[in-house]
């Protein structure tokens, strides 16, 4: 007898093809066949096989059964965005039981796989034992409520997930606001009313006799929820303001002092922090995890020649990035709108980097950083495939291939660097008297030296410096 688990739900026609296709492509019934099926991904169940672990995962972990619609693109495709939302589902701490993909032209309105579908769904999680399922979408509110009373279990779809990750891994006060904002404007427009049964105020004599126009239902669950909800959410954004003000006041210090400002950005797990602390060492957490870091770091570098700069390092981004957490943290984006340079770092060694350059790129685009200038960088390279390398290298001529893992390619990176920043304009000719060593220190800090020579009457200085710091120098 065939194990329900292990076997396609359910049953296609084989014809050598892992989706089932039928033979004749002319006669349309590929794409019937596609419809009519939910196609089990292999491979990506995560259940512990211990089976002294049971009753802790029963517990401790949720127990999830993901869900897809396949509406364009590759089966391979298709199979990547499960992939990928199980990595985000073990992230915040579920047991990947099921994945399951549908080939639809669009999602059902209704409830987003179809109402046969749905009871299907409701078989395989009576079958696997499964608590919840994990939408590979963002559902809309009726959507959500009807995959629910199908199901029976709690339905979660893939902003919801990412949110969630969020909250668990903001640590700093300002992103903890942030994470909660974002929240707070998914809930909103998903809040459910039960009607009078809800009634926080009874009408009539109850509520005081008021007579003739208060009498009624009075005030629902619901509408305190979201009057609470409203009022939570312009308390947020105030105190997102406040702290924002602050950075803006740290940017515009480090403005003043001509200190050029590098931003570390890309798609999550890339490794943006191991290539920050191989340039800085930094020490930041480092983990093979996704959406490790949520607080941006900055820290101060030198570059091989000796020149000053700084590195922020800043949340990963992830294909379909939920809109509310952009709005959320477009304070702590503003960083990367205001760098001299962007280190876009790509993970070469995942199965579609292309796709995660285009991803990381559309985030930008939405908080208006398109105009910074961009170095590529091709990290895991000592485990990437070297034809994956070279064709990114094809494709983003500007670009470094490094292993922060090993260290290889770090000068090349370094000196890349060195070469995209911005340096000191206005060219000085100067003899500093001894007794101002400060202003000699400072040359060497912010500016360029090209020569330097000690005579009798001070130090003669050929430089590069800003425009300041040559009005300082002028007498």
């Amino acid at each position: 007898m065939s194990d329900p688990l292990t076997e396609p739900y359910p049953p296609q026609p084989d014809d050598g093809s892992p989706w089932g296709e039928l033979a004749d492509p002319t006669t349309g019934e590929r794409d019937l066949a596609d419809r009519a099926a939910l196609r089990r991904i292999g491979g990506l169940s995560t259940e512990l096989a211990d089976v002294t672990e049971v009753e802790y995962r029963q517990i401790r972990l949720e127990r999830v059964v993901l869900v897809g619609v396949w509406t364009e693109g590759t089966v391979e495709d298709a199979e990547r965005s499960l992939a990928e939302l199980a990595r985000l589902s073990e992230t915040a701490g579920s047991i990947v039981l099921d994945a399951l993909v549908q080939r639809r032209d669009k999602p059902d309105p209704a409830t987003y796989i179809g109402s046969g579908k749905a009871q299907e769904l409701r078989d395989v999680v009576l079958a696997t034992g499964a608590d919840t399922v994990i939408v590979d979408g963002e559902l809309t509110p009726g959507q959500l409520r009807q995959l629910e009373q199908v199901t029976k279990v709690k339905v979660v779809d893939r902003t919801w997930l990412i949110l969630d990750i969020f909250a668990q891994h903001a640590r700093s006060r300002e992103g903890k606001a942030q994470v909660q904002l974002a929240q707070m404007q998914y809930m909103l427009p998903r809040l459910r009313g039960w009607g009078e049964a809800l009634s926080r105020q009874a009408g009539g004599r109850v509520a005081g006799g008021g007579g003739i126009g208060t009498r009624g239902p009075g005030e629902t669950k619901l509408e305190t929820d979201r009057r609470r909800i409203n009022r939570t959410m312009s308390k947020l954004r105030r105190e997102i303001k406040e702290m924002g003000t602050a950075r803006r006041t740290q940017r515009a210090d480090r403005h003043r002092h001509r200190v050029p400002s590098v931003v570390i950005a890309g798609y999550t797990n890339a490794g943006k922090s191991s290539i920050l602390n191989r340039i800085t060492g930094a020490g930041v957490l480092v983990e093979d995890s996704l959406f490790a870091t949520l607080d941006p770091t900055v820290r101060r570098a030198e570059s091989p020649s000796g020149l000053a700069f700084t590195v922020t390092d800043t949340v990963g981004f992830v294909r379909h990035l939920p809109h509310q957490l952009v709005e959320a943290f477009r304070s702590t984006l503003e960083e990367v709108g205001d760098a001299d340079l962007l280190l876009h770092v790509v993970d070469a060694s995942d199965a579609d980097p292309e796709a995660q350059l285009t991803a990381v790129r559309t985030v930008l685009a939405d908080v208006e950083a398109s105009h910074v200038p961009e170095l590529v960088v091709i990290n895991k390279s000592d485990v990437a495939d070297p034809l994956v390398v070279a064709r990114l290298l094809r494709r983003e001529p500007h670009s470094v291939v490094v292993s922060a893992r090993s260290g290889a390619g770090m000068d090349e990176l370094l000196a890349a660097i060195e070469s995209e920043l911005p340096r000191p304009s206005v060219e000085i000719d100067v003899l500093v008297p001894y007794d101002r060593g400060d202003l000699v220190a400072r040359v060497h800090r912010d500016g360029d030296v090209l020569r330097r020579e000690d005579v009798v009457e001070g130090t003669r200085l050929v430089a590069r410096v800003s425009p300041e710091l040559a009005a300082l120098l002028a007498p």
